[in-house]
């Protein structure tokens, strides 16, 4: 196959579904890791696609375009477990947590496994799945009814109503997209209002959005940032960005992805 019909097809990927992973290509496409990197960096560079860590992003998503669970799983996998390993060092045994649908709470729900008597409110299936089979002694879980999204979140009406009588520390929310006008986004205006209602029970609300969530509106604003106590980032995140989250969220960290970087917050 040519370099023009493999970045064709990677562009035809790309569009249908918002986003795809490296080797997802390397098996459709029957070619190395290395030439599916090249083939993204050419389209990157001529503004057709965005690169990201793992794979590649449709640039200008549209705002009710909602990319799979397993699709976004595998990208910004590094930025998404240092700002997941941040997250969990908030939560101590005793504590009663919420945490959203999304991969990079799931990557926080992988580093709560072995953190005891804590309580997990969650309406996402593949978190309480996570949690129910690491059996951690003292770990409960409630996970939320409602229909399923593409992003395996719990949502609506019954979601809603299970959320209303509960009381939880804090809540780790991902997003689709923040930015300074629109706020904390999401393209599926029921998983907003189930949003909301995780918001409403918790007594602090906590983001967790790597870099590339800046700059991307969903179709529904979950929260603006002045509302948001906690949003936690990675390095990637630029000065500009930096200097206008931390002016709106009460508390901005941005976590190191390297072993050797420290935990810095802005402010």
């Amino acid at each position: 196959m040519l370099a023009s019909q493999r970045r064709a097809t990677i562009l035809t990927m790309v569009d249908e579904s918002g986003a795809v992973r490296v080797s997802d290509l390397v098996e459709h496409l029957g070619v190395s890791d290395m030439t599916v990197r090249r083939d993204i960096e050419h389209l990157a560079q001529e503004g057709r696609v965005e690169r990201v860590h793992g794979g590649a992003l449709s640039v200008g998503h549209a705002s009710a375009h909602e990319p799979g669970f397993q699709v976004k799983s595998a990208l910004m996998t590094r930025e998404k477990r240092a700002i997941a390993e941040h997250a969990a060092s908030l939560v101590e045994p005793g504590s009663a947590v919420a945490i959203s649908a999304g991969t990079t709470t799931y990557e926080l729900a992988q580093c709560l496994r072995s953190v005891p008597d804590i309580t997990v409110v969650t309406n996402s299936v593949p978190v309480a799945q996570l949690l129910h089979e690491s059996a951690t002694v003292g770990q409960t879980v409630v996970l939320t009814g409602g229909i399923r999204t593409p992003s395996d979140a719990l949502v609506g009406p019954v979601a809603v109503a299970a959320l209303r009588s509960l009381h939880v520390d804090r809540l780790f929310l991902g997003v689709h997209g923040m930015d300074l006008h629109a706020g904390l986004t999401t393209p599926n205006l029921v998983e907003a209002e189930t949003n909301r209602a995780m918001i409403a029970a918790a007594r602090q609300v906590c983001i967790l959005a790597d870099h590339t969530k800046w700059g991307v509106v969903g179709l529904s604003t979950i929260i603006d940032l002045a509302d948001v106590d906690l949003l936690i980032t990675d390095q990637g995140l630029s000065m500009r960005a930096r200097s206008a989250l931390k002016d709106h969220v009460a508390e901005l960290v941005i976590a190191p992805t390297s072993r050797r970087g420290r935990v810095h917050p802005v402010g």
